[in-house]
Formats: C-alpha cells, structure tokens, sequence
C-alpha cells in the first residue's frame, strides 16, 4: 500500500518504547537493514519472499545505494502496508499480491555524477484492477545529497515548459496519434515529474496508472532527451 501513513506512525511509537527511545536520552533508532525486513541478501540486492494462502510478497532492492536509509524505510513502509491489509480474513478474492523490483541509472555527466535506484511496485488486491506504481530515488555524487525535481533545476529557470510537450510527444508515440493528451495543468506541474532517473544523456520520467492519463493506460515510462534542457540542471 502506497499510503501506509498510520502504520508507520505506529511503528515507530511502538519501536521507540520498545528500545527505550526517548528524547530524554537523545537516542536515535538504528535504521532497519535487509536482515530487519526478514530479507535475504544475494549479492547487493535485498529479496524479501512471503507466501501465504491470502497473499504472496516479493521484493528486490539494492543495498548498496547511498541513500540507504531512506530506500530501505519506503520498502518497510510499502511492506507493512501491504501486509496490514492482506493478513486479516475479509471477503475479497484472494490471494493478493505485492511484486517490487529495482532498476538502478549512473549519470557521469559534469559537474558532477548522479546514481538513482527506481522502485517499481505491482499490487493487486483481489479485485479486476490490479495497480503499478514507482518511487524514484536520485543521489548526488558530487554533493553528497538527495536529487528531488524541486533541486533538480537552476533557480530561475524554466524546465517545464520545455519538459512538458517533449513528454506529451513521447506520449503520442507511445500510445498512438488518437491517445489523450496530457492535460497542461498537469503537465506543466513540477510535481508530476518527482519519479525520474537521470542518465549521461536522457531524463527517465515514470508515471502511475491514473497519474497523468486514464487509468486504463495504466503505468508508464518517458525518455526525454537532455539536450535542451541540460543548461537548466543545477
């Protein structure tokens, strides 16, 4: 489950009493590892397995990006949040499913290299309309710092309006000249584009089913060529 919000919140309080964590003793939890998630490690990747007759899970991420922590924190999130929902009997159809996989990108562009680690998760909870959704994680080689879409760009420019019909174009392509469009409000929203990867030469956008097109589009991917917005990038 993408939105987890209460779980997490309770896990949280929950370790914190466990461990003693308080912040009188200024304390900080360790940050759970592969071992922590019932993980198995093989090579640098984690793999988590569950199978049970209401559900089966399975989940590979790679162990060795820089910013661990917090890839490691949104597959506990997205774990639990599964789990939360397929463990209790109910009277959906069962069994459901949750599937993540991880594809890395390197960037050796200067100034400075970026590596980004993209989740992409399938889940289907019983019903006719199974879901695809991504989490994207970009790292600065040079800054030692997370890459977001809201730093991704020089202050002052303006990347989307460029970005926008590069996107809606590869949109065409992809799904034919009589596919929707991309409505501009969305297109032109930064925030439409906080999924992305970063290679030598191109910018990989994914977006969610029912993100940006109907859902019957379901999940997808756009390559947009650096070039003519490379000057922009911070």
């Amino acid at each position: 489950m993408r939105i987890p919000t209460s779980i997490s919140a309770a896990t949280v309080v929950v370790a914190a009493a466990t461990l003693g964590l308080t912040g009188a003793t200024g304390a900080s939890a360790a940050p759970p590892t592969c071992a922590d998630l019932t993980g198995e490690l093989v090579g640098q990747t984690c793999q988590i397995r569950a199978t049970d007759p209401a559900y089966t899970l399975s989940i590979d991420y790679p162990i060795d990006y820089p910013d661990e922590i917090a890839v490691t924190d949104y597959v506990k999130q997205t774990r639990d949040g599964f789990l939360n929902v397929a463990k209790p009997p109910d009277s959906r159809p069962l069994p459901y499913a949750l599937q993540t996989k991880a594809t890395e990108y390197r960037s050796d562009v200067p100034p400075r290299g970026t590596q980004s680690v993209v989740l992409e998760t399938y889940e289907s909870m019983g019903g006719a309309h199974p879901t695809t959704f991504y989490k994207a994680f970009n790292w600065d080689q040079g800054y030692r710092k997370p890459i977001t879409i809201d730093n991704l760009f020089r202050q002052g420019t303006q990347p989307f309006p460029v970005i926008y019909p590069m996107v809606a174009d590869q949109v065409a392509k992809q799904f034919g000249g009589d596919a929707e469009s991309i409505p501009a409000a969305v297109g032109l929203d930064p925030s439409t584009y906080q999924n992305f990867a970063i290679t030598n030469d191109s910018l990989i956008f994914f977006f969610d089913r029912g993100a940006v097109l109907s859902e019957a589009a379901g999940a997808f991917e756009v390559t947009v060529p650096r070039g003519p917005i490379d000057s922009m990038i911070a």
